[in-house]
């Protein structure tokens, strides 16, 4: 028997895991936590077999709980966005769960669990989400009457303006109706990431980092208290 922690700081989804806990034979929910720093005290004391984690979360995201928790526990990441997929092989998590997750999908990664922890199995798992698509250089944009195809080498970083994202390239802009959601869901996310609740960058067009402010094609885009944990965690800082 697995004995299982949830950290996840929306309620509905700790409700779901919960329940698909209860449903899949070997595991066991020890306890849920909506605040990681207090998930974190409580794993010192009782140490876990198994965690499913969410990646976005205030005060401590799923990658800064990992770097603190420096492998002490096996996990399962739970998330809305595939672009952390990459960053999980750092911590050798055991499988990475797209939301909205499936029961079917939810007994798969058990299994890949009880596997790896309960036979003492050591083989890695494959920490990539079962529906990611296969990752392409381009996107295509919906733009007044036309859809455009873009590179994504071309991309220097997306703007929100109210109803519209401005897509900024090298010698211009394109605007469109899409959010940025949207692209925060479909670009990649070793190239690209979500800085400020209005921009979402390249990275390699990045010329440098002053302070919270990112400077791109001598742009200052401020870097949201919501998003620089993530930020600095990606770029390794």
């Amino acid at each position: 028997m697995l004995n299982c922690l949830i950290i996840d700081d929306e309620p509905l989804a700790i409700r779901l895991l919960s329940d698909y806990i209860d449903k899949t034979e070997g595991l066991s929910l020890l306890q849920s936590f909506t605040d990681p720093i207090e998930a974190l005290q409580f794993a010192e004391r009782q140490t876990p077999d198994l965690i499913f984690l969410d990646i976005q979360m205030p005060e401590l995201t799923g990658i800064q709980f990992m770097k603190i928790a420096n492998g002490k526990y096996p996990i399962i990441l739970t998330t809305a966005y595939d672009h952390y997929a990459l960053d999980s092989y750092e911590f050798d998590v055991i499988d990475y769960l797209l939301k909205p997750i499936s029961l079917d999908r939810f007994m798969i990664a058990a299994g890949k669990a009880k596997k790896r922890l309960l036979s003492g199995g050591t083989e890695h798992s494959a920490a990539v989400p079962a529906t990611a698509a296969p990752t392409q250089d381009y996107i295509f944009v919906k733009s007044d009457y036309k859809t455009l195809k873009i590179d994504l080498a071309d991309i220097y970083y997306l703007e929100g303006l109210g109803d519209y994202v401005a897509i900024h390239l090298k010698e211009k802009k394109i605007l469109t109706l899409e959010n940025m959601k949207h692209f925060e869901a479909t670009l990649p996310g070793q190239n690209f990431i979500r800085v400020h609740k209005s921009y979402l960058v390249a990275l390699d067009k990045i010329s440098f980092i002053e302070r919270n402010r990112i400077v791109i094609k001598e742009q200052r885009l401020p870097i949201g208290a919501t998003y620089k944990d993530a930020f600095w965690a990606k770029i390794g800082n």
